[in-house]
């Protein structure tokens, strides 16, 4: 009983680790948006300058800029 009690435990423990599934987040990007302005709405516990990185690469965005209507895909907050 107690093998059979750690094996639930265990696979349950190990499922916590696992990223949520599902589509990732996205934003639409607002008339005056900046990735500054994304950044902070999206992980405001982090660094926007880190966020702002992610976004990037997320995205395959090279410069500064985004556009209104465009849609994001965000980072999750860890």
């Amino acid at each position: 009983m107690a093998s059979l009690a750690s094996a639930v435990l265990w696979t349950t423990a190990s499922r916590a680790d696992e990223p949520p599934t599902g589509p990732a987040p996205t934003v639409i990007v607002q008339p005056d948006d900046t990735l500054w302005s994304i950044a902070e709405r999206v992980a405001p516990g982090r660094a926007p300058r880190e966020v702002i990185d992610d976004i990037r690469n997320l995205n395959g965005i090279k410069g500064s800029y985004v556009y209104a209507g465009d849609t994001l895909l965000v980072p999750t907050d860890h």
